[in-house]
């Protein structure tokens, strides 16, 4: 890393720069971020199969450049490409902490969990130095509000003390995605982020701050890492993880040419028994099925071994003491029926109760 940073050294121009975890970056290419104007902030979503109503995500793309992230066809809507494009484009919403106080503000508003992110990494190395995310997080710690994080990156042990007092003020939970036990295969899989023992130790050093902390493995490829689901369940569970969830590969859109063009390149000599794995797990022909509950779980006989692999060692472990929804696809730790501690704080100019 060290002779590419001198073959090509920050621009003395640039205002933005792009930092990385020790070890894990940076990317081979020119990472550029655009503006994002939305005038809002939270994404409500109503599919029945996923455990959160409402999202926040602060950036759109991401660094990670993950070869299986379902999320990729959303840049298409944004007039860009599903590959290399989300890997390297990245979207801002510098005003999200603005944004979401406003919607906080709104009558309307009724003090339901936030997950940061339902669709791309809210930790990616960009947030490292326009702490988007982290000022998203003061304002739900302001007013109470109830959230979730799930992430792949050690960037998110900087903010503890926030988690700290999210979990004593208001409800906090934070799922680790990992997917891997193994660093090489997942460096082939998952090449910009943190590598699964680096993730393990985010999960240890939660636990040991008090943090409600659980892993989410997401996804299980089969003939790639679903033999490695029974010891990261192991290993999560002693580094103090409380919590598990996994969902299925998904291959949407333009993301099943993603992924096979890359698994071909990471993984040549195991591809073509990979995609009949997959195809196994989807009723034996398609890469992918969209139906609701289907598509994060699969159907037939492997992919009910999987499931089951699943349940009996999270069983034999002690996890998800407080859980037992088979169809949650994220790992959430509070649900929205439970009272919520969201309060607005006074305003400056509003006169206090006496009573």
């Amino acid at each position: 890393m060290k002779s590419r940073d001198a073959a090509n050294p920050p621009n003395r121009f640039h205002t933005t720069t792009v930092t990385y975890d020790e070890g894990d970056g940076p990317p081979p290419a020119q990472v550029t971020l655009i503006e994002d104007h939305s005038r809002s902030i939270l994404s409500e979503n109503d599919s029945p199969d996923v455990g959160f109503r409402w999202s926040a995500n602060p950036y759109r793309g991401c660094i990670h450049a993950c070869n299986y992230c379902f999320a990729r066809p959303t840049h298409e809507y944004l007039d860009m490409g599903a590959g290399t494009d989300f890997d390297t484009k990245i979207v801002v919403k510098r005003q999200a902490a603005e944004l979401l106080r406003a919607t906080f503000d709104k009558p309307s508003w009724k003090g339901e969990s936030v997950m940061f992110s339902g669709v791309t990494d809210c930790y990616q190395p960009i947030e490292r130095e326009l702490e988007l995310t982290r000022r998203c997080l003061e304002v739900c710690l302001e007013y109470r509000n109830p959230v979730s994080v799930i992430t792949k990156s050690a960037l998110v042990e900087r903010d503890i003390d926030l988690f700290q007092a999210l979990t004593r003020d208001a409800r906090f939970h934070l799922s680790v995605s990992l997917a891997f036990t193994d660093n090489e295969m997942s460096r082939a899989i998952e090449p910009w982020a943190a590598s699964p023992d680096r993730r393990l130790k985010v999960i240890e050093a939660m636990a040991k701050a008090g943090v409600p902390v659980g892993i989410m493995i997401a996804p299980v490829i089969p003939g790639v890492n679903d033999s490695q689901l029974v010891q990261l369940l192991e290993r999560a569970k002693n580094a103090g993880a409380q919590q598990a969830g996994w969902v299925l590969l998904r291959l949407p859109g333009a993301v099943k040419q993603v992924f096979e063009e890359r698994v071909r390149v990471a993984l040549p000599l195991a591809a073509d028994k990979i995609l009949h794995r997959i195809r196994n797990t989807r009723g034996g022909e398609k890469l992918y099925d969209s139906r609701f509950h289907t598509r994060g779980r699969g159907e037939g006989p492997y992919a009910e071994m999987l499931a089951t692999m699943f349940d009996t060692t999270v069983a034999r472990l002690g996890l998800n003491q407080r859980r037992r929804d088979k169809n949650l696809e994220t790992a959430v730790a509070h649900d929205d029926d439970e009272p919520t501690t969201f309060v607005r704080p006074p305003k400056p100019t509003q006169q206090l109760s006496l009573f």
